[in-house]
């Protein structure tokens, strides 16, 4: 009788540890899935970002060779004169 009833407490503590491991198993998966959209929509960010800031980078650029370009035009025009 004993062995029965400790074959049987092995038995359900078996399936209480597959039970637990299976829902263990489930939640890794969505931890897994979440941190990769995250990671995913922190590298669209990232990107955008570095965009604007290239395309900031290029306007500022331009806006300096043209000042620098009008300076030296009105320097030649004045000495010129």
């Amino acid at each position: 009788m004993r062995k029965i009833i400790l074959a049987a407490a092995i038995a359900g503590a078996a399936f209480s540890l597959t039970a637990c491991s299976e829902k263990t198993e489930d939640a890794t998966s969505e931890a897994a899935d979440s941190a990769a959209a995250d990671a995913a929509a922190n590298a669209d960010a990232a990107s955008t970002a570095v965009t604007d800031a290239t395309t900031d980078a290029a306007a500022a650029t331009s806006e300096a060779v043209d000042g620098a370009t009008t300076t030296e035009t009105t320097t030649a025009t004045t000495t010129a004169q």
